[in-house]
């Protein structure tokens, strides 16, 4: 071995770039492979392969619009077997889909049994179905007999298929397509027949004509399960010039009026690719986790069409406020991404505009047509040589039938014999001499003498003769129309406009599914109203439990009142509301919680745990519950000594995990939250020790550990460890002017005007408490 192979760099290097270069031409073989043959569809007939490889062989197995069904499996089996070799459970999916009404604006399968449903619910096997092609698949296959596309083998090179499909509309529109490929994707919504062809006539008559015009013919996409399109009209022209861009789709509904003041809302008609059951199962989410108070319930009414019934809370609620926050909240308004990337030709991958699509379908039907034009003139040549052999043998049929009788090689006499002399020939076989020697060329071609041998003896009527002459003159006609056509562009768009009028009168608006399903409206916004605003104002009573149940009681009760809790269980905050307040929870993690008061259960059971309304940790106490007040501050502090003041309205959480206001870590908890009514704070520690200092000594934060309000001594714990010598039972605000109030039990309650002797600076100790104040060390 030479030295050169024994470096090990060299080796490595060796080594590297072929993996490389192994890898890369691979994956790009396979990129190819996916974009071309699997994940984008032609721009001329619409389809990718799987597809028209369904199309081919339903139209081999004869399964014609009229005719009788056949299995699904037989089906999904020949192709697989003789054109798409991949599974097939691919290929039933694939088919499946262009049956299903809910997906493809225009079926091109018409199924027999269980193909699924807007449900989101699967088709039966393909052992239980059955299945022919629809008329909108016959037009797409129009002319495949007359050489109007190119074939090519099949996977094993056994039999032929075509190569795309002769395509009687622009099916890349009308039916629409998505696919993901490698580093590209695409989609396209499905659009309106009657629409397509109009644009395509336009633009026969105007080639230069510009995107905007084409939006007149063509406003916007027409989805097979209606809706409305509340995207802007300069938008939509936007999306089809650069061929990309959305279209902000909304449900179809109406206000059923149930009288006595009450009302539900009917959504008949759901964006395009939404599986109703997943939408429902989305709206009961929003109602269970009370993201929009003012909807009470949701029903499925449906048969055939589309029944949705919203039931609002309140027959106050304004429906299409209701109707904003679910467009919002919910899949009932969509937003369609359109990605017009196609193969031109079926070779190259493009971005196209609506204008650029078009042009590529009426290319394709300008090749069609001239394809099938040759190859009808090729037939009348073959035709016209046909006829004019049989013209000569009935001129001449005396002498046709006697070579036929007599001569040893009746094919050579008749091509050589000299149909211009008269040649009598004897009846007997004696007296016959046989066709006089020529080296001239043949008078009648292979083709003419094939035919005549061929000919039936029921044909050898006088009549026929009439016949073949009347034929002969019409294909003469014909084939002049034919090289016209040939000759001429005028002539040939002109032949393309007629056909696809044709097609329009039979799918367009007139029939049965041609009629425009999805409508255009401008998008009304409605600007956010406040809950309370939607809901009836009535007065209750907050009751909330020791262990955390609660509940709202029908009206303003006594609050001494003797109410029934759990076993074990005993009131702690009760106090009057209205269904318009809100709740606020303060923590002992320190995060505050918001309650609609509408949104608590009723009062007739013993309510229902806040934790399931909060996302409360299980850890974490309840520290305050009260009426939300915007114009007050609070003042929060910890079990550590440390707190701050905080405006009310900037501790409201809008999610069910709250937000966290006062920092805490470790042992330490949130111990207090006051609202601030006066300019002075009293604070006691556990221990007993009592401080005042004035309100101004207090920060005001959004967030935050806070400052220190009192000193706490550390003391050796059990186990050794440093602990504080008490911490915060409680505080208080109060106008120094009036002094401090306190209650003593009992419906008793003391005051001390002149708090002079507590009187110091923030995070100071303290001084014993007050005479006659709680042993418990609390203020209430």
């Amino acid at each position: 071995m030479s030295d050169e192979t024994d470096d090990p760099k060299m080796s490595d290097a060796n080594m590297v770039e072929p993996l490389r270069q192994a890898i890369g031409e691979r994956y790009l073989q396979y990129a190819l492979s996916t974009i071309m043959h699997r994940a984008l569809p032609d721009a001329r007939d619409g389809l990718k392969p799987v597809h028209r490889r369904i199309l081919y062989a339903m139209r081999e197995l004869r399964l014609a619009s009229g005719g009788g069904f056949r299995k699904s499996a037989k089906i999904s089996g020949d192709v697989m077997g003789n054109y798409h070799p991949h599974g097939d459970a691919a290929i039933y999916d694939a088919m499946a889909r262009l049956a299903q009404e809910f997906n493809v604006r225009y079926p091109l399968v018409d199924g027999q049994g269980n193909f699924g449903n807007i449900d989101g619910d699967n088709p039966a096997a393909a052992r239980y179905t059955e299945a022919r092609m629809t008329p909108y698949a016959e037009a797409l296959l129009d002319g495949l007999n007359e050489n109007a596309v190119d074939f090519r083998d099949n996977y094993d090179g056994t039999l032929q298929e075509p190569v795309v499909l002769p395509a009687s509309y622009p099916n890349l529109l009308a039916n629409g397509a998505a696919g993901i490929a490698v580093g590209m994707a695409t989609n396209i919504p499905p659009h309106n027949i009657e629409e397509l062809i109009n644009g395509c006539l336009h633009l026969i008559k105007a080639p230069n004509a510009r995107d905007e015009t084409l939006l007149d013919h063509i406003p916007g996409p027409d989805f097979p399960t209606g809706g409305i399109i509340v995207e802007p009209r300069e938008n939509i022209a936007e999306a089809y010039r650069t061929g990309r861009g959305a279209f902000r789709l909304r449900s179809r509904y109406e206000v059923e009026d149930l009288g006595r003041g009450q009302w539900q809302i009917v959504v008949t008609e759901i964006p395009y690719q939404v599986q109703k059951s997943k939408l429902i199962e989305k709206i009961a989410e929003l109602i269970q986790t009370k993201k929009i108070p003012i909807l009470a319930d949701v029903r499925d009414e449906s048969t055939d069409d589309i029944r949705l019934i919203l039931e609002p809370r309140s027959k106050n609620v304004d429906p299409d406020v209701l109707m904003g926050m679910m467009f919002r909240n919910s899949d009932l308004e969509t937003r369609f991404s359109m990605n017009l990337n196609v193969l031109i030709d079926g070779m190259t991958p493009k971005v196209c505009s609506l204008k650029e699509v078009l042009r590529a379908f009426l290319d394709h039907r300008r090749e069609v047509l001239v394809r099938r034009a040759q190859h009808r003139l090729e037939k009348i040549d073959h035709r016209l040589e046909v006829l004019e052999g049989f013209i000569v043998a009935f001129l001449n049929l005396d002498r046709v039938i006697d070579i036929i009788r007599y001569d040893d090689d009746p094919k050579t006499a008749l091509m050589f014999e000299d149909w211009s002399k008269d040649h009598p020939r004897a009846m007997s076989e004696k007296d016959y001499v046989g066709p006089a020697k020529t080296d001239d060329e043949p008078s009648l071609t292979e083709v003419q003498v094939d035919a005549i041998l061929n000919m039936r003896l029921r044909s050898l009527r006088r009549l026929e003769e009439l016949e073949l002459k009347r034929e002969r003159d019409e294909l003469m006609i014909e084939r002049a129309e034919l090289e016209d056509l040939l000759d001429s562009e005028d002539l040939q768009w002109k032949r393309i406009a007629d056909q696809l009028r044709e097609t329009r009168k039979a799918f367009g608006k007139t029939s049965d599914i041609g009629a425009r399903r999805t409508e255009f409206a401008e998008a009304v916004e409605f600007e956010e109203v406040p809950i309370e605003a939607m809901i009836e104002r009535e007065p209750i009573t907050v009751v909330c439990s020791q262990m955390g149940w609660i509940r709202a009681m029908t009206g303003h009760i006594d609050l001494t009142r003797e109410l029934k809790f759990k076993d074990g269980d005993g009131p702690r905050f009760i106090f009057h509301a209205e269904t318009t307040d809100k709740l606020l929870v303060f923590g002992s993690n320190g995060r505050f919680y918001t309650l609609a008061a509408s949104n608590l259960p009723g009062g007739r059971g013993m309510g229902e745990p806040l934790r399931l309304m909060v996302d409360l940790p299980n850890e974490a106490q309840i520290v305050d519950l009260f009426l939300h007040d915007t114009e007050r501050k609070l003042l929060v502090a910890s079990s550590a000594g440390d707190g701050f003041m905080v405006a009310e309205k900037d501790v409201i959480a809008q999610t069910r995990s709250g937000k966290q206001v006062l920092n805490v870590k470790d042992d330490t908890k949130a111990a207090a939250c006051v609202p601030v009514n006066g300019d002075h704070v009293a604070i006691v520690s556990q221990n007993g020790k009592f401080l005042v200092f004035p309100t101004s000594e207090l920060p005001e934060m959004g967030r935050g550990k806070g400052v220190r309000l009192q000193k706490y001594n550390m003391a050796r714990g059990k186990q050794g460890s440093l602990e504080l010598d008490g911490g915060l039972s409680d505080l208080t605000t109060f106008v120094w002017a009036d002094g401090l109030s306190w209650e003593m039990g009992g419906g008793k309650t003391r005051t001390e005007p002149d708090m002079t002797e507590w009187l110091g600076k923030r995070a100071g100790v303290g001084k014993r408490a007050p005479y006659g104040f709680p042993k418990n060390n609390r203020f209430s």
